[in-house]
């Protein structure tokens, strides 16, 4: 009996496994980032899904998730998993870029992105991931994710570089932004890159704006230029992308991709049908 968890910064999801045959169970829940958050917070956070699932008879539990940077971060969530499944002989911790390369190259080389809240990259062997330029969050980076995407529209707004028909759109929306109130959002809030991310929404649904385009087209290149052109194997290897925005922004991705002539592999919303379909194999091989 296997537990799935696979947890961005804004939501987790949970999938029981009882058997290779049987339908699995899927349960859903607010994100979890040891990075930001102690033990307590992610206890309290999740306490409600908790106590619907510690009943189930987990054998084997594999967690992926964002903010998985150290061993000390492992143990976070290692003691919380064990706290209530104390039976689990398997609790494996790994981050998000393992779970993304897992999902889309089973055991297959390639170079493996997520584009989602935040961004990630990394050169997966097969086996291991054993070569990543390493991101540098939302304030000094997340190029090419929702955050930044959000951030390139509020930054559009602030300094009304916005075009009127857009501008109008936007205020309609969201009403009139204050600077201040932004600012408080971006320096203070809990969670600022899930606050900005929510605004690419508004880049979605106006994507073939001309303008609206060209800032999508641009987070892209920006995370082309700083991750992807400096891998070695970006020549030569297929390119993955897992995450909400690289799902929904396909058609401007792919055609980004195209103009750089890289090889575009696998693209899906979330990496969890593939680590489904991954630890089945494994642990029910045919």
């Amino acid at each position: 009996m296997i537990l799935l968890i696979e947890s961005g910064s804004s939501k987790t999801e949970w999938r029981y496994i009882a058997s290779a045959h049987e339908a699995y169970q899927a349960f859903y829940s607010t994100g979890i980032n040891p990075y930001y958050q102690s033990l307590e917070e992610i206890r309290g956070s999740q306490q409600q899904i908790l106590s619907k699932i510690e009943h189930l008879p987990v054998e084997e539990i594999y967690y992926y998730g964002t903010g998985i940077t150290d061993d000390s971060k492992r143990d976070i969530i290692r003691n919380l998993l064990h706290s209530v499944f104390p039976k689990a002989a398997i609790i494996q911790i790994e981050n998000d870029l393992i779970a993304a390369a897992r999902s889309l190259c089973g055991n297959e080389p390639g170079i493996v992105c997520i584009l989602g809240t935040g961004s990630n990259s990394g050169f997966f062997s097969g086996k291991q991931i054993v070569e990543q330029i390493p991101p540098l969050g939302f304030w000094l980076g997340d190029e090419g994710s929702g955050g930044h995407l959000g951030k390139l529209l509020v930054l559009a707004y602030l300094h009304r570089e916005l075009p009127p028909d857009l501008r109008e759109f936007f205020i309609k929306r969201y009403g009139e932004l204050n600077r201040l109130d932004i600012l408080d959002k971006a320096y203070r809030g809990e969670y600022p890159n899930r606050w900005f991310a929510s605004f690419s929404k508004f880049l979605f649904d106006h994507r073939k704006h001309p303008y609206c385009y060209h800032l999508i087209e641009q987070s892209f290149q920006e995370f082309i230029r700083l991750y992807l052109s400096k891998y070695a194997q970006v020549n030569t290897q297929k390119i993955h992308f897992t995450g909400s925005v690289a799902f929904y922004y396909s058609d401007v991705l792919k055609q980004v991709l195209k103009k750089n002539r890289y090889h575009i592999g696998n693209i899906s919303e979330a990496p969890m049908a593939g680590l489904t379909l991954y630890h089945k194999s494994m642990r029910w091989p045919k």
